[in-house]
């Protein structure tokens, strides 16, 4: 059996934070941390590499199409979640992170490979995950910069796939067939988030 089809929950997952943590400052100032230096798929955001034993390698579109964005809350801090994906023992990963505060992006697994975020190996082989730094019951962290800078790379990754820009095509990690994640969560607004990924 696939080890990606196997995984223990994300949340479980992401809830061993503790053990892990690095701060914020550490990942700009290591160069250990803060990855290889390589470009980002999408231009603004930065290269933060997940450990090569957290996603699958592939060659997508070619191998498997991408045809939905998987919208996911962190449930943890920025950089304690950059911090998870980078520990080869965590088995989880998602393409992009989007920091609270300022809307600040990492990436940490390349598009064209397959990222262990949606708990659903289908889902996975044929889906951009996006996390979002905060937690389902704390409206504060969906900040408009929040908002409006992972609507820009939503819009892009629809663009580059021909993905529509709608909620068919653009789903909540809690609307994958078999979740029992909640994330985004009732507080995420929905409305505005598609009405930013059209105009952007």
């Amino acid at each position: 059996m696939d080890r990606a089809r196997a995984l223990p929950s994300r949340r479980r997952l992401l809830q061993g934070a503790a053990l892990v943590a690095v701060p914020g400052a550490l990942l700009s100032a290591s160069p250990a941390l803060a990855g290889t230096g390589a470009a980002a798929d999408y231009p603004p955001a930065e290269w933060v590499g997940a450990s090569s034993s957290n996603y699958t390698a592939a060659d997508r579109p070619a191998s498997q199409a991408v045809d939905r964005v998987v919208i996911h809350v962190t449930q943890e801090t920025f950089a304690d979640t950059l911090a998870i994906f980078r520990n080869a023992a965590k088995q989880v990963s998602a393409h992009y992170v989007v920091r609270s505060a300022d809307g600040h992006i990492a990436q940490c697994v390349r598009e064209h490979d397959i990222a262990w975020h949606a708990g659903n190996w289908n889902y996975n082989t044929r889906s951009i995950g996006i996390e979002h730094e905060g937690w389902v019951d704390k409206p504060e962290y969906f900040t408009d910069e929040l908002y409006g800078a992972s609507a820009a790379l939503t819009a892009s990754v629809c663009d580059a796939y021909g993905i529509p820009k709608d909620r068919q095509h653009i789903i909540g990690h809690n609307e994958v067939p078999g979740a029992t994640h909640t994330d985004p969560g009732p507080l995420w607004d929905w409305q505005k988030y598609l009405r930013l990924v059209n105009f952007a």
